[in-house]
């Protein structure tokens, strides 16, 4: 990783693959199924993630040896509904109408177990430049699973991405409609979220058992 040692390139790199939130931890499920039916939203939601994980994890490292255990949780909470607000003031004046697509959803960012985890289980007890690849890792090995899921959605349930018609137009038969496909409207469905994750979480355990028995 260039000028990054072993250990902190690892901090990225891990989340990915080895110790993904989702897949290996089993975390940030709720919006994994909630606001991947359409690829934006989960970009979105994922960008967001990052920010709030990334900077939330400088400011409780860099107030660490200030924070008074006994109420250490209502820091986190206040350090990391503050970073929502900056979120959800950003995407309503310029993403209005996706503003209003993800609704609560944004707001139920502070409540991510995969943020206050690592505030918790990482900011606390480590340095910010290591607290903020560490953010940057989960967040990014969060959002690539969010993202790969809003993919297939869209992609199989609306014949779309970002919007555009990629499979050609259901309505005057072109494109692979002329072939007889039909929109899978079921994986437009929270039950058909929860499948697709849970596919992926098959793949990805699959993978790093293969790669232990080769070791």
């Amino acid at each position: 990783m260039g000028l990054l040692s072993k250990k902190d390139a690892a901090l990225i790199t891990d989340p990915f693959a080895d110790n993904n939130p989702i897949t290996i931890q089993v975390l940030g499920i709720c919006s994994a199924l909630a606001i991947t039916a359409e690829l934006k939203a989960s970009i979105v939601m994922a960008i967001s993630v990052l920010f709030v994980l990334g900077v939330g994890n400088v400011v409780i490292s860099l107030m660490r040896n200030i924070i008074p255990s006994k109420i250490r949780i209502v820091v986190q909470l206040i350090v990391v509904a503050t970073l929502v607000i900056i979120v959800d003031l950003v995407l309503k004046a310029f993403q209005y109408e996706l503003s209003k697509t993800l609704g609560a959803f944004i707001g139920l960012i502070i409540t991510n177990c995969i943020i206050m985890g690592r505030f918790e289980a990482f900011a606390l007890a480590n340095g910010p430049w290591r607290s903020f690849l560490d953010g940057i890792g989960n967040a990014v090995g969060y959002g690539v699973i969010l993202i790969l899921v809003g993919f297939f959605r869209e992609l199989l349930g609306s014949g779309t991405l970002l919007g555009f018609k990629v499979l050609g137009d259901p309505i005057e038969k072109t494109g692979v409609y002329a072939f007889g496909y039909e929109n899978n409207g079921f994986m437009l469905l929270a039950p058909m979220a929860l499948i697709v994750v849970g596919i992926i979480i098959w793949i990805q355990r699959s993978r790093n058992e293969a790669l232990i028995e080769e070791n």
